[in-house]
C-alpha cells in the first residue's frame, strides 16, 4: 500500500487544512492504486477517473481559498453499487437490471457525501441485490480478498471493504442486511459499522425491508464517526428515517471504556463452533477492554438461532426483488438468488407474520439484555476468509450457515461494528464484533476507538 493510501480521512482533512497535501495528489494516488490492484481483486464495477480528478481539482481550489465545503472535502470515497449515485446506472450486481434512464439522483447518504465535498472514485462490486455474504455475480465476476486473492473478500459489500483495505480511498459506503458490511470488514481487516436502523436514511427502500442498513466502511473508528456526522442527517425520502442526532458522533469518542459493563459471548452459549485462532484473537481483544477498565464477564444473549425467521424475511425480499422479472431476466440471475426467490414466493402472509413475531421477541430479549450490559462482544465471524467463488466454505446450505453472529442484529436493528483484532496463521484478518442497544451507536464507536488507541485493532497491510 502506498503511503497516501494508508492515511485516514481525518488525517487527510488535517493535511489539506495545513497545505501539506492536495486532494488532487491524493485522488491520483487512489486511482493509481485501483489500476494497480483491480485485475487481481475486482473491487470496482465502475471507475470514473476523469470525474474524480475534476472533483478533486475543485476541492483543491476550495482548500486553497481556505473555504472547504464540508467535513470530507477532498476525501476519496467509493459507493457500493446498490446505492444510487448520479452520473451512471446502478446495476446492483445484476445483468437483469435496466441501464436506461437519466440516473440523475443520489441516494441520501451519497447526497450528503457530495454536499460535504467528497471525491467519488466509482462504484464497488456487490452480489446481485446484495443477497449473500460473499461478493460474486454474473455481472461482475468474483471479488477477491486483498490479503490472499484466492480467498473471498466477503460480502455483500465486498468491493467496498477491499477498496478501503487496499488504500483505494479511506471511506466506502456499504449496505448491511444480514452482516454485509461487517462480514467483508472482518475478512478484509477494516472497520465497518452497521448503525441503528434508520440512523442513515435509505432511498429507494430496500426490498429486504427494515433488515437493510447503510453504513460506513473505513480505516478506523474515528473515520467512521466523522462519516456518520455527514450521512446521518434526515432525508424526506426515507419514511422510516430517525430524527436529527443531538451533537456529533465524535463527541466522547475518546472517553474510553472504563466503567462500561461488557458481556463477552464467545460462542452464543455453545451454539457456534468458532475456529481456535479466531477465538483466541477475539478473547485477546476482550482482555484488552478489561485492562482498559471495562467490567467484563462471559454472558450469552437469551436467544436461540433465529435463522429460520431470518430466512423467511430474507427470501421473501428476494422474491419481491425479482417479482416482475420475465423469463429472460430470471434466466440471467445467480442460481442461488433464483432459488431463494422461488422459496420466498411460497411463504404465506401468516408465515411472514410469524417470523415478525420471532423478530419482535428477539428485540425484546436484547432490550432486556442491555438493561444489564452496555455492550455485547462476540467474534464477527467464526472463521477467516475461505475460497473465493463459493457461497459457503463447505459448499452446502446458505451463507447464513457461517454468519451466525451477524444477522441476528439486523433482526433487532441494533448498532454493531466489526473491529480488526489480529490475523490467523495464514495472515488472514480476524474481526471482533461490538453490539449496543438501539440508538447507542456512539457507544459502539467509543469502544472501538479505545481498541484502536490501545493498539489492539492493528493488522498488517494487505499483500497486494
Amino acid at each position: 500500500m502506498t503511503e497516501l493510501g494508508s492515511l485516514t480521512a481525518v488525517q487527510l482533512v488535517a493535511a489539506y487544512g495545513k497545505g501539506e497535501l492536495s486532494p488532487v495528489e491524493v485522488t491520483r494516488a487512489a486511482l493509481a492504486r485501483i489500476e494497480e490492484t483491480e485485475p487481481a481483486v475486482n473491487a470496482f464495477v465502475r471507475v470514473d477517473a476523469e470525474s474524480a480528478l475534476a472533483q478533486a481539482e475543485k476541492s483543491s481550489q476550495r482548500w486553497g481559498r481556505g473555504e472547504p465545503e464540508g467535513l470530507l472535502d477532498g476525501v476519496p470515497v467509493s459507493v457500493k453499487d446498490i446505492l444510487l449515485m448520479r452520473g451512471g446506472p446502478t446495476l446492483r450486481g445484476s445483468k437483469a437490471s435496466r441501464t436506461e434512464g437519466k440516473w440523475d439522483e443520489d441516494a441520501p447518504s451519497v447526497a450528503r457525501l457530495r454536499e460535504h465535498g467528497a471525491v467519488f472514485l466509482g462504484k464497488t462490486t456487490t452480489p446481485e441485490y446484495g443477497w449473500k455474504g460473499v461478493t460474486d455475480s454474473p455481472l461482475s465476476g468474483v471479488t477477491r480478498n486483498p490479503y490472499d486473492p484466492s480467498r473471498t473478500a466477503g460480502g455483500s459489500s465486498g468491493g467496498a471493504a477491499a477498496a478501503v483495505a487496499l488504500g483505494a480511498g479511506p471511506v466506502a459506503l456499504g449496505t448491511d442486511g444480514g452482516g454485509s458490511v461487517r462480514i467483508p470488514g472482518a475478512f478484509c481487516g477494516v472497520f465497518a459499522l452497521k448503525p441503528t436502523y434508520g440512523r442513515v436514511p435509505l432511498y429507494p427502500s430496500s426490498a429486504f425491508g427494515t433488515l437493510a442498513h447503510v453504513g460506513p466502511m473505513t480505516r478506523d473508528a474515528a473515520d467512521a464517526a466523522l462519516v456518520m456526522d455527514v450521512i446521518s442527517g434526515a432525508d424526506h425520502r426515507d419514511w422510516s428515517g430517525l430524527g436529527p442526532v443531538p451533537g456529533s458522533f465524535r463527541d466522547g469518542l475518546d472517553d474510553g471504556v472504563r466503567g462500561l459493563r461488557i458481556a463477552y459471548s464467545p460462542s452464543f452459549g455453545g451454539q457456534v463452533a468458532v475456529a481456535p485462532q479466531v477465538a483466541a484473537a477475539v478473547r485477546k481483544a476482550v482482555e484488552k477492554l478489561a485492562r482498559l477498565g471495562a467490567y467484563v464477564e462471559e454472558a450469552d444473549p437469551d436467544f436461540s438461532d433465529p435463522v429460520e425467521a431470518f430466512h423467511t424475511l430474507w427470501f421473501s425480499g428476494a422474491a419481491r426483488v425479482t417479482q416482475h422479472f420475465g423469463k429472460e431476466q430470471r434466466d440471467q440471475l445467480d442460481p442461488g438468488l433464483r432459488e431463494i426467490a422461488l422459496r420466498g414466493a411460497r411463504y404465506s402472509a401468516l408465515e411472514y407474520l410469524a417470523a415478525m413475531d420471532i423478530r419482535m421477541d428477539l428485540g425484546r430479549r436484547m432490550g432486556r439484555f442491555h438493561s444489564t450490559y452496555d455492550l455485547l462482544v462476540t467474534p464477527t465471524l467464526p472463521l477467516t476468509a475461505f475460497e473465493a467463488g463459493r457461497e459457503t466454505p463447505s459448499g452446502r446450505g446458505r451463507w447464513t450457515g457461517w454468519t451466525p453472529f451477524t444477522y441476528p442484529f439486523n433482526l433487532t436493528q441494533q448498532p454493531a461494528a466489526t473491529v480488526p483484532c489480529g490475523v490467523d496463521e495464514g495472515g488472514l484478518p480476524i474481526g471482533v464484533q461490538l453490539v449496543a442497544a438501539r440508538h447507542q451507536d456512539p457507544l459502539v464507536l467509543r469502544a472501538a476507538q479505545a481498541l484502536y488507541e490501545a493498539g489492539a485493532a492493528e493488522v498488517p497491510a494487505p499483500r497486494l
